[in-house]
């Protein structure tokens, strides 16, 4: 009896191994998908931020601030200086992320380390991007107390770094986090609803259904897009509204704004996962086509780690994943208030993979039909 039913497992499970193996997608899945994913998991994951650009306003434009300011010149943690002449430019600067941190130097800094007064050094990071914001102002704070040390004892003044925090003065994480939260709930929902849609039909065989109906392929691909993204929207927008009045995070944007971004962002995705779902026949291929380009996304986002401090080759990338615009566009529009230009720069991306994914997705599924 034990005899048997291990013999009947054993089919089964023999049974299992050939039918993966035979099937060429789900064998290219098993064996080149981990191998992709470890190269793109240790080159994209580090917990360290490097690259780091800076803005300065130095005021003082003395021997003691060009000294100080040489020692972030010399540190392997900073990359590029932008020297500006006041608080907009200063502003700007950080807006557009083009730096993260900023240095204000006052123009009593010189005087007071004379007269041996305490002197303050102001360091501005970019809080919507909170992991990033704290490291980068701990490796400027070290940089500042190291130069107060030695100026503590060879002219007996005191240098103290100040930190100030935009867009998010106490580093909420919270904040910085369930902003995010809202671009990645959205990918899995969209993504799983629209990989799933054609592959499901082919197995329930009402696929055949759609091909012989007088539905031109364009009308099919259509009623397979609205759905989802109509379901996608009312659940991102019931997150965002969890999120403000839940989590009192607070909404600094133009509503209308965030809504015309979410929209494009998602018809992005649906075109993505229409792609995937258009080339698997089964549901378990369209889940680990989901899988397969999920992960790698995520991690090419920016959100684990900063795509400045990634490798040339995978920053490259970035710039076809709707997932890191997507991730600008709801950080920016919630924490910051990100303006209507600053939107469109980052839509611009998005409506382009949007036109290139539904456009290989309708001539994929029509050469099929054919």
């Amino acid at each position: 009896m034990i005899r048997d039913f291990l013999r009947r497992v054993f089919a089964l499970i023999k049974k299992e191994f050939i039918t993966i193996w035979k099937d060429p997608k789900s064998r290219g899945i098993i064996i080149a998908l981990p191998i992709m994913q470890l190269l793109v998991f240790a080159n994209a994951i580090t917990m360290e931020v490097k690259n780091i650009d800076v803005a300065v306003m130095d005021y003082s434009k003395s021997v003691e601030s060009r000294e100080l300011l040489s020692r972030f010149e010399n540190s392997p943690r900073f990359r590029r200086f932008y020297y500006v002449q006041n608080e907009n430019e200063l502003k700007e600067k950080i807006d557009n992320q083009k730096v993260q941190i900023g240095l204000f130097i006052d123009n009593n800094f010189s005087t007071n380390i004379k007269a041996q007064k305490p002197v303050s050094v102001l360091i501005v990071t970019d809080g919507r991007q909170t992991n990033s914001a704290s490291i980068a102002g701990g490796y400027a704070s070290q940089i500042i107390s190291g130069y107060n040390s030695e100026i503590s004892k060879n002219k007996g003044a005191e240098i103290i770094p100040v930190t100030r925090n935009w867009y998010n003065p106490n580093l909420e994480y919270r904040w910085y986090i369930l902003t995010v939260l809202v671009a990645m709930l959205a990918l899995v929902i969209t993504l799983l609803l629209t990989a799933l849609s054609i592959a499901r039909e082919r197995e329930l065989g009402t696929f055949d259904q759609l091909i012989v109906s007088p539905l031109s392929s364009f009308e099919i691909l259509l009623g397979k897009t609205v759905p989802p993204l109509i379901i996608a929207m009312g659940l991102t927008c019931l997150m965002t509204v969890i999120i403000i009045y839940g989590f009192h995070v607070p909404f600094s944007g133009s509503i209308w704004l965030f809504l015309v971004a979410i929209f494009i962002s998602l018809l992005s995705i649906v075109g993505v996962g229409l792609c995937i779902s258009s080339i698997c026949k089964t549901q378990q291929q369209a889940i680990l086509g989901v899988i397969t380009f999920q992960m790698p996304a995520i991690l090419l986002s920016g959100f684990i780690s900063p795509i400045e401090d990634m490798p040339v080759f995978l920053q490259y990338f970035t710039y076809i994943n709707p997932i890191r615009f997507f991730m600008v566009l709801t950080r920016g529009i919630f924490l910051k208030g990100m303006g209507i230009e600053d939107t469109i720069m980052n839509l611009i991306p998005l409506i382009f993979i949007a036109i290139m994914t539904l456009s290989l997705a309708g001539w994929t599924f029509k050469r099929k039909l054919d």
